[in-house]
This record gives structure tokens, sequence and C-alpha cells, in this order.
């Protein structure tokens, strides 16, 4: 299993479209850029996706998808209507892909970039790199068990202070 990073903006699809999304489940289109694309190609079904709210306040981790179908053709790319239209895709050659991913869970917290940065592990995540902008980026498992087990004792913390 592997593990990813997906940035989405909560005003154009957060965590909560996904979990009212029809089966929790959605395709994740409108990724252009070649890196993000080709990690993608990389997914297979089953792997975890941290769910990240960017351009956010605070801009946070606040959540898990899973990935249920590998990558395919983005067929936005081929509609001149769409936003995420590319008059170089062809139904030949798509250039773009997406990959379907399903709800997992919402953190009752979420966790900020802030305060990633000042967790002990995480130096070397990618999020956390200095001009780092890719959309979908890897997670190291060592990455991942720190971010989980972050999310469960800021969730705990949250209980006790009801």
């Amino acid at each position: 299993m592997q593990y990813w990073l997906m940035k989405s903006e909560p005003e154009a699809f957060s965590i909560d479209d996904l979990r009212k999304a029809p089966k929790k489940t959605t395709c994740w289109d409108g990724v252009r850029n070649y890196q993000a694309r080709n990690f993608m190609r990389q997914m297979e079904i089953g792997d975890q996706v941290l769910f990240y709210h960017s351009n956010a306040d605070p801009s946070s981790v606040v959540g898990i998808a899973e990935v249920v179908k590998t990558a395919y053709p983005d067929h936005t790319a081929l509609d001149p209507h769409d936003k995420h239209f590319d008059p170089k895709a062809t139904p030949a050659n798509p250039i773009w892909e997406m990959v379907d991913l399903r709800f997992v869970r919402r953190f009752d917290a979420p966790l900020s970039l802030d305060a990633l940065r000042e967790v002990a592990g995480l130096e070397k995540m990618e999020l956390l790199r200095r001009g780092s902008r890719l959309s979908v980026q890897p997670v190291t498992p060592a990455e991942w068990e720190i971010v989980l087990g972050l999310a469960e004792r800021t969730g705990k913390q949250g209980e006790k202070r009801k």
C-alpha cells in the first residue's frame, strides 16, 4: 500500500463534498501538472490519501480518502466547455488522467500546516517543503503514521475540552 496527499480548495471541493457524493466517491479530475499526474498513475486500489484543504484558513489536512479506481483519461480535458479543457488533449492522446477516491473519514480537528511544521519526523514531508505546490504528492509510511497519530491525539484533546 502507498500513501498520498491530495489538495483541494474547500470552496471548489471539500472533504464534506466527498462525504456527500453518491457512494461517497468521486473522480479526482482537473489535475494539470505532469508530476502530479504521474503520481496518480502510480496509485493502486486501496492506497490511502490525506485530504488537504488548500487556500483555507488555515490550510489543513482534514481527513482520509481511499483510491477506488486507478488512473484513467480525464474527460474534462476533452470538453471545450469545461474549465479544465486542454486543446492539446485528444481521445487518442488524452494527456491528463484522474483517479476515483472514496471518503474514509474526517478528522475530529483539522491539522494545520503550521501545526504540522512543528512535528518531529515530518521535516522532510513534501507538503512542508518550501515552495512545494504539487496538488498530488507521495507521503512516506512513517509520515502517514505520524499524521494519523497526531489526528488521534488532537481529536482526543478536543473531546476532553467538550
